[in-house]
């Protein structure tokens, strides 16, 4: 329909009818138009395919191929000049544009030298272009004016608009994406990598499933006993059927301890482990455990846990089923180790 319109109406313009015959229509549309409706119509976004880089860029480029025309009488030499000094040109003005370079070859091969060419048909055809393109694009909702986005960078992004930039200058290449593009596809493809890599994974993938355990009536000098061995800093306290009932950490152990007292830490702990029953102290895991305890299920996901460990201060989760029994529990650490080998994998 672009070249439809092209043709048309350029014919109209220099015969007043539509061109039937094959060599009305050379007169009336330049070959260049066929490439450039490729880019206006498939790539919209590119750079390359703006209503600028079309107009300007062939316009340029077909002065400059006329000009090798009538000034460099080698053919051969010409060809070579048109190209070159298109490209250089259409960089200068920012108008790149691939169709330009066949322009400026076009005026050659055909040992054009009237620089009248250059307003009808070239310029003639590439306005129809964009005007068609425009309309295309309009009801078809393809972005293709540039839209300079001032939208904040997302947080949780890893690369921010001046490391963009800083790649960009690094690499002094043109693209054929406009920066906004590319920024937006480097934000989906990171988010879809993070989602594959963390967003999938569930408490069930990287908690303990036989985590060590205390009942209410042991004794906490066998509970700090096995806090010791296995080096850990915490115990779920459970029942007989396995349904949590509380916690017992490190923390909890020296919430037991007078600080203020002469005596050293040490001794104080080793007086609160050699405590009865009946003592001063409490002996037994029940009496100093936390009840409240912070829990999750399996199916959890896991990077909901993040602002639990970060913000709430809690170090290590629980994890119950349905029926509240005690099927696993995951530490500061695990997270930690879940989040790093997705990152690094």
């Amino acid at each position: 329909m672009g070249i439809l319109v092209v043709a048309t109406a350029s014919a109209l313009w220099l015969y007043g009818i539509p061109a039937a015959e094959h060599s009305a229509l050379a007169l009336a549309i330049v070959a260049p138009i066929g490439a450039s409706a490729v880019l206006v119509f498939a790539v919209p976004s590119s750079p390359l395919a703006q209503p600028w880089s079309v107009v300007a860029g062939n316009t340029l480029s077909a002065v400059i191929g006329i000009a090798c025309v009538k000034w460099i009488p080698d053919a051969t030499l010409a060809a070579a000049f048109a190209v070159s000094l298109a490209i250089a040109a259409m960089l200068a003005a920012r108008c790149l544009h691939p169709p330009g370079g066949a322009a400026a070859l076009l005026m050659v091969i055909t040992g054009c030298d009237q620089f009248q060419y250059v307003l009808s048909p070239v310029l003639l055809n590439s306005l129809l272009l964009v005007a068609a393109g425009l309309v295309y694009n309009t009801f078809t909702r393809s972005p293709w004016l540039p839209i300079h986005s001032s939208k904040v960078q997302p947080p949780t992004s890893r690369f921010s608009n001046a490391d963009l930039d800083a790649a960009l200058v690094l690499r002094n290449q043109i693209l054929d994406i406009r920066r906004d593009d590319l920024q937006d596809l480097l934000e989906q493809a990171e988010a879809f990598a993070y989602q594959r890599k963390i967003g999938d994974l569930r408490c069930k993938d990287i908690m303990s499933t036989e985590p060590i355990v205390a009942r209410q009536e042991m004794p906490l000098r066998e509970a700090w006993t096995l806090i010791r061995k296995h080096k850990i800093k915490a115990l779920p306290v459970i029942d007989k059927q396995r349904h949590l009932l509380g916690i017992v950490t490190v923390a909890d152990f020296m919430q037991q301890v007078d600080f203020d007292a002469h005596e050293g830490v040490g001794w104080h702990l080793r007086a609160l482990l050699r405590q009865t029953r009946n003592g001063h102290r409490a002996a037994v895991v029940g009496e100093i455990m936390s009840r409240t305890v912070r829990v999750s299920s399996a199916d959890r996901l896991l990077i909901d846990l993040v602002p639990v460990f970060s913000e709430n201060g809690h170090r290590h989760i629980p994890i119950i089923d349905a029926k509240r029994h005690l099927i696993g529990i995951i530490t500061q650490s695990d997270l930690v180790k879940a989040l790093y080998q997705a990152v690094r994998v």
